[in-house]
């Protein structure tokens, strides 16, 4: 009986010793697969950055355009590109198509020059467009006469209308 308990014990021995030694096999067969890779040498572009034009609207002053981008570089593939652009149809044009800006409420009236003014401040610029810190815009105001008093005879007129339809 104990020797048959003896020789359990030496086969789970074997059997664990085996499993160990191909385990150890497995780890070093997958090392020894994996060559070492020399380090991806970083190729510096000799090109240059883009250089963007303005958008150009394909129809009227706004709406959806193209844009031409250059680059400069003995071994550039590609030097020039268009790209699709969109120019806002409610940004201020006189200010640049590419430039938003942010404007603070209308001030009070001029009376020298009938005019009143607002101040923008720069709230975002489209591909590195040039445009102003600060922008400052007029209007002419609004009629400075006294309002007529019309609104007495409508009022007469409406409570006519009343009348005759009470009669009515």
């Amino acid at each position: 009986m104990q020797s048959q308990q003896y020789q359990q014990q030496r086969r789970k021995f074997a059997a664990a010793f085996l499993a160990f030694i191909f385990i150890l096999a497995a780890v070093d067969s997958a090392e020894a697969g994996k060559k070492e890779k020399p380090e991806k040498k970083v190729k510096k572009s000799d090109c240059g950055e883009w250089q963007w034009s303005v958008c150009v609207p394909t129809s009227g002053d706004c709406g959806l355009g193209t844009r031409e981008g250059t680059r400069t570089g003995a071994e550039c593939k590609q030097t020039m590109k268009t790209q699709r652009c969109k120019i806002p149809c409610n940004w201020k044009k006189q200010f640049g198509a590419e430039c938003k800006y942010q404007f603070q409420a209308w001030g009070e009236c001029d009376l020298n020059t009938a005019l009143k003014t607002r101040t923008g401040s720069l709230k975002r610029a489209l591909h590195n467009a040039d445009c102003q810190k600060t922008v400052t815009i007029s209007k002419p105001c609004g009629k400075l006469t006294k309002p007529k008093p019309q609104a007495e005879s409508k009022k007469k007129k409406k409570e006519g209308k009343k009348q005759e339809k009470m009669l009515d």
